[in-house]
């Protein structure tokens, strides 16, 4: 015979179910759009290096590798921000729903 805990009773929840599934979706999409980028640069890096060594501009110093190499970066804190965003807003509700018991 099982026994019905609290835990069990909050794992099966509506509310707790939403919850686990828009935050791994979200999780799934923004390590998708973090590791593809990251990924796609150091394989570029590696095999065809002439790519990020093109310069921005006749004469110029300066290679297309470093603002793609900062757009990485500054990508990578926005898709934090928006993680922060949603766990702040959307993610925080929900989690008062699962705690406050509501089935909704």
């Amino acid at each position: 015979m099982v026994q019905t805990t609290a835990l069990h009773n909050v794992r099966l929840s509506p509310a707790f179910v939403r919850l686990v599934a828009r935050r791994r979706r979200l999780v799934a999409l923004l390590t998708f759009g973090t590791l593809l980028p990251y990924y796609a640069f150091v394989l570029i890096a590696g095999f065809a290096p002439k790519v990020l060594a093109l310069k921005l501009f006749p004469g110029s110093v300066m290679t297309i590798g470093w603002p793609v190499g900062v757009a990485l970066i500054v990508g990578t804190w926005i898709l934090t921000g928006i993680y922060i965003r949603r766990a702040n807003g959307e993610f925080d509700a929900l989690t008062a729903q699962v705690l406050a018991g509501d089935a909704q």
